[in-house]
């Protein structure tokens, strides 16, 4: 996915997230050990370059981006049931893709946080960074899966 140049840092934050989850899910790393390696190699600008390169994500919260990979990672056993359950049926979580996964995880741990953002924005910034991925169904799939999980986590907000 490409970030624009004028992202707003919090929508950056969360595609370092779902980044992020990406990589802990494929190389099996621990939540701490990729929030580490992106700190270090991928938010922020490096002397000499100007944005982007590289997979850079210059505008990204670190402090939010570390509470949605955490929170993803350390409810994960809460927040895959809940995905099973609100997934569609011929979308079965073990065959979903990859990315869409972690998005999917970033946005559940988002919602799952009390203090967190207003339901409508986190279910739009997923889904804007869901259209940066993908340009099939997986959008629409985000958006009605994150939309089933905000009603049962945050039933207060509708």
């Amino acid at each position: 996915m490409v970030v624009s140049s004028n992202a707003r840092p919090r929508t950056a934050s969360r595609v370092a997230a779902v980044q992020a989850l990406f990589q802990a899910d494929q190389a099996g790393d621990n939540a701490e050990t990729v929030i580490d390696q992106f700190i270090r190699h991928r938010l922020g600008n490096k002397e000499g370059q100007d944005g982007f390169e590289d997979g850079r994500i210059p505008d990204a919260e670190v402090k939010l981006f570390s509470r949605v990979v955490r929170e993803a990672v350390r409810r994960q056993d809460t927040i895959d049931p809940l995905l099973v359950e609100a997934l569609p049926d011929d979308w079965p979580l073990s065959r979903i893709d990859p990315v869409l996964k972690a998005l999917l995880r970033a946005g559940a741990a988002e919602l799952s946080m009390t203090d967190g953002p207003p339901v409508k924005v986190v279910i739009n910034e997923y889904l804007d960074i869901a259209r940066g991925f993908f340009t099939g169904p997986e959008p629409g799939i985000a958006n009605a899966v994150l939309d089933k999980l905000a009603r049962s986590l945050r039933a207060s907000d509708f």
